[in-house]
């Protein structure tokens, strides 16, 4: 199986087989990632080639694989034809296939029909990983989102709407101290509108190399500390009324919280007050992210 530049899985993929579907990333320009800054450019692999790495996994693994996923950062932006015909190859290939999984952005998801989704779905797609960040168009338009709440709502229905699994993901503290109430607020009202199955919280942690590592540096970006991080998760938990699974399954976050909404809503507040009446100094220190 071959790999070209930085291959990156959600946690929740830990146990997926990763075959590379796409080079890099096509759009590029969040002012808070660095992931594919120094990356090959974008560009979609050969069906052929793609379809050889997934007979080779076949060949050494192929009655224990359960799960795929296709990096790179973007693979929805693959043409629907081709990564159909990937999906469907890999569920020939691989007998006790249950799940496929990409990445995707609302702008790419949006590029798509409903009839291709539901085409992606028919082959095997069965669910895509969503970067909305934050649901406040102020946010989305400082970090260079490439989208506005609007498209997010849009991309994030038109999954559902095609029977794909929506994994959608949350970076607390992205609005900075001044904008962290309308980041929760809106985040919420966003979540509330696309209904997604999962929702994981990322905590945001500045990277080398990036814009927002840069607005930071001269004042121009303030963050929150953990208290103010927890009281934003807090709020955000409490405004969420659609049935969905939370999880802060990352590093980067201060408290592990895991449960669905709303029957968890009451612990998982519980465990926010309990961090919260913890010294800050207890909590991980700061520190500026290397990948």
């Amino acid at each position: 199986m071959r790999y070209e530049g930085p291959i990156y899985r959600p946690p929740s993929e830990a146990q997926s087989l990763l075959i590379q579907a796409t080079v890099g990333c096509p759009y590029n320009r969040c002012t808070f990632c660095m992931t594919y800054r120094a990356a090959p450019p974008f560009r979609v692999r050969a069906v052929a080639d793609i379809k050889a790495d997934i007979q080779e996994a076949g060949t050494e693994h192929g009655p224990r694989v359960q799960t795929l996923f296709l990096p790179a950062g973007n693979t929805i932006a693959m043409p629907a034809e081709e990564l159909a015909e990937v999906c469907r190859f890999a569920g020939h290939v691989f007998p006790a296939l249950q799940r496929i999984t990409v990445y995707g952005s609302a702008p790419y998801i949006c590029r798509k029909t409903p009839l291709e989704l539901q085409q992606l779905a028919g082959a095997g797609l069965s669910r895509i990983h969503m970067g909305l960040e934050s649901g406040d168009d102020a946010v989305l338009t400082r970090i260079r989102k490439g989208a506005d709440s609007r498209l997010q709502i849009e991309a994030g229905r038109s999954v559902r709407a095609a029977g794909m699994e929506l994994s959608l993901y949350v970076i607390l503290g992205i609005g900075g101290r001044q904008g962290s109430q309308a980041h929760a607020r809106e985040t919420a009202r966003v979540l509330n509108r696309i209904n997604p199955d999962f929702i994981r919280l990322r905590t945001f942690v500045p990277k080398i190399d990036t814009p927002l590592l840069d607005e930071i540096r001269e004042g121009r970006f303030e963050m929150l500390g953990p208290h103010a991080v927890l009281r934003e998760t807090a709020a955000l938990v409490r405004a969420i009324d659609v049935p969905t699974w939370l999880a802060s399954d990352h590093y980067s976050n201060y408290v592990n919280l895991e449960g669905r909404l709303p029957q968890s809503r009451d612990r998982l507040l519980a465990a926010i007050d309990a961090a919260l009446a913890r010294d800050e100094s207890t909590f991980r220190p700061f520190f500026i992210g290397t990948q």
